[in-house]
């Protein structure tokens, strides 16, 4: 009954701070108004810029900005206990991560649609400018190169998701054609494509089972199927950037967005009948003190758990895909900060996974089946032991299918739909990302007069390209990109407090106290980048790795100084409003 409470007190939470403090945002502090002249209206060009109803793009705004983060994070944060991890994923997502995509988003809407890096230069400098692009390249080169082999390692552990997952692709192109060339009803044609993506989940699980040569990719004497799969798949990222977002990705996203919002009917209902008949408890820790060689909650746990609670990479979609298509600025409140509580809502639901469903039966490697707090301990008894992608990944299904058996769904297949749902999520990452950095190259291009990567062809294949030289550095496996990784939770919640700190200046140029709401927490996430990063940079310095020594002092620099002129720009301001110039 515990874990039922903790559900209900989250969710109530969530939708009492929409229809009080998104409101007031919405009316009062950004003063949406629903007859302005948005991006998608006024920059039309069928590929980019299109007017969408408000149901289709939360659908792909809420996939694109989730991806996998709110199921990987939580699912290594809770080695802290479920305490300090819900609250933050609460409490976080109120008040910094939705007022982050909120502001991000309504920022750009009022700037033609554009990157917030691009716009810096207005509200700050052109200096700033350059360097935020540097850091929002750096972030995508990281996502893209690395995302193709995340989805490449979740085909391996659920291979019964790739025949689903592909089909999507077609599915996704029917349903845009019969919306917007044939007219149909959005109702109608969302119905049709639900029920194809789940007949061909359970075409997948039978393929699985009887030919599963059909399911994976063989590896090769001179290339592993990681780095096949990496290959395929910025193959299609390519061909989903460069295509009209009405054609595959606005479409795929919205297809998986009611695949989520399925998912969660499901793990709600399995956290209300696990409950009531006993078998779901708290088994993790409230506040885990234990050794566990776990690097210390502050400030680690902030940069761990980043979607769910704010995340610097949904400002690249809140100032990337979605401006470019909502239809009305009031919309955005919905798009906004709603779809950042839905992503909190999501990340309560995994965390109830890890700390309890993973206690109602675990299996060890050697077959031994453990319950309670034994079997969360045997997975989270060392923060390496939890910390790889396989892991964190078998932690959340696990549980997941564990809560869902109570609803009489066997173990087999609730784990299929977990994993289809993982690796569809991860697809929609890749393919975002992909279309970000075309927008990110194009407009650093036309900073800097290099106009060969003005057009989307030329720089979809420069995003593609580098991210595929990351890619494969290190070999032909395709895990280039790890060498990497250590700095993106970082480098990502560098990018939340680079995005508030912009819309703190726009807020600060409207006049009045308004920009405090922004200011509070990019202050709080720049303390806590920058205390993180020091001491990731101590423990690079001191391990001998220089390629992250240097990036780490790079990024550092890049962030003293964006601050510091932000700061002195910010007090030149003072408290003259200049909304005119707005």
């Amino acid at each position: 009954m515990q874990t039922i409470l903790l559900m209900a007190a989250a969710f109530a939470a969530y939708i009492i701070a929409y229809y009080t403090y998104g409101r007031f945002l919405a009316q009062k502090i950004f003063r949406l108004n629903p007859d302005a002249l948005v991006p998608s209206r006024e920059l039309e060009d069928g590929v980019d810029y299109v007017p969408s109803r408000k149901g289709v793009i939360f659908g792909h705004h809420f996939t694109s900005i989730a991806g996998t983060g709110p199921i990987v994070g939580p699912a290594v944060g809770i080695i802290w206990g479920w305490l300090p991890a819900l609250l933050w994923v609460v409490f976080g997502s109120i008040f910094m991560g939705a007022v982050h995509d909120f502001g991000s988003l309504v920022v750009s809407m009022r700037n033609q649609g554009k990157s917030l890096s691009d716009i810096t230069s207005k509200y700050i400098n052109i200096r700033v400018r350059i360097m935020f692009f540097l850091v929002v390249f750096l972030a995508l080169l990281i996502i893209i190169a690395i995302f193709g082999v995340v989805i490449a390692v979740v085909f391996k552990f659920f291979p019964s998701s790739v025949i689903p997952v592909w089909t999507q692709i077609p599915i996704a192109i029917l349903m845009g054609y019969a919306v917007y060339k044939k007219k149909a009803r959005v109702w109608l044609a969302t119905a049709i494509a639900v029920a194809a993506m789940y007949s061909f989940i359970i075409l997948g699980a039978v393929l699985e089972t009887r030919y599963p040569e059909l399911c994976s990719i063989p590896d090769f004497s001179f290339m592993p199927s990681t780095g096949s799969w990496t290959i395929v798949l910025l193959i299609y990222a390519f061909c989903a950037s460069v295509l009209p977002v009405t054609t595959l990705l606005q479409p795929r996203d919205y297809i998986n967005a009611w695949q989520l919002f399925l998912m969660m009917g499901l793990l709600i209902l399995g956290v209300v009948f696990s409950g009531i008949f006993g078998k779901l408890e708290l088994v993790a820790p409230a506040l885990n003190t234990a050794d566990t060689g776990s690097p210390s909650i502050w400030p680690f746990m902030f940069v761990t758990i980043a979607c769910g609670a704010v995340s610097g990479f949904h400002s690249l979609v809140a100032s990337g895909t979605s401006p470019k298509q909502i239809s009305s600025e009031k919309d955005s409140l919905f798009i906004g900060y709603g779809s950042m509580l839905l992503e909190g809502a999501l990340a309560v639901l995994i965390l109830i996974c890890v700390a309890a469903g993973i206690g109602i039966a675990y299996t060890t490697a050697d077959g031994e089946t453990l319950t309670g707090f034994a079997a969360w301990n045997k997975h989270y008894i060392t923060w390496s032991g939890a910390a790889g992608l396989g892991a964190k990944l078998s932690a959340v299904v696990k549980g997941a299918a564990n809560m869902m058996e109570a609803l009489h769904i066997h173990k087999s297949v609730g784990t299929v739909l977990m994993g289809v749902f993982i690796a569809s999520f991860a697809g929609t990452t890749l393919d975002t990302a992909v279309r970000l950095q075309r927008y990110i190259t194009s407009e650093l291009a036309s900073t800097i007069k290099l106009n060969i990567l003005g057009n989307k062809w030329a720089a979809t294949t420069f995003a593609v390209v580098t991210a595929a030289i990351l890619a494969f550095a290190t070999g032909a496996d395709g895990k280039g990109a790890m060498v990497l990784w250590p700095l993106f939770g970082t480098v990502n919640q560098l990018l939340a407090s680079l995005a508030l700190l912009v819309v703190t200046m726009y807020l600060k140029r409207k006049g009045g106290m308004k920009y405090l709401v922004a200011a509070f927490p990019c202050v709080f996430m720049l303390v806590i980048t920058i205390w993180a990063l020091v001491a990731k940079l101590d423990d690079f310095y001191t391990g001998g790795d220089w390629l992250l020594t240097v990036l780490s002092v790079l990024i550092l620099f890049l962030a003293g100084w964006m601050f510091v002129e932000t700061v002195i720009i910010f007090l030149k301001a003072g408290r003259k409003s200049e909304s005119s110039k707005v």
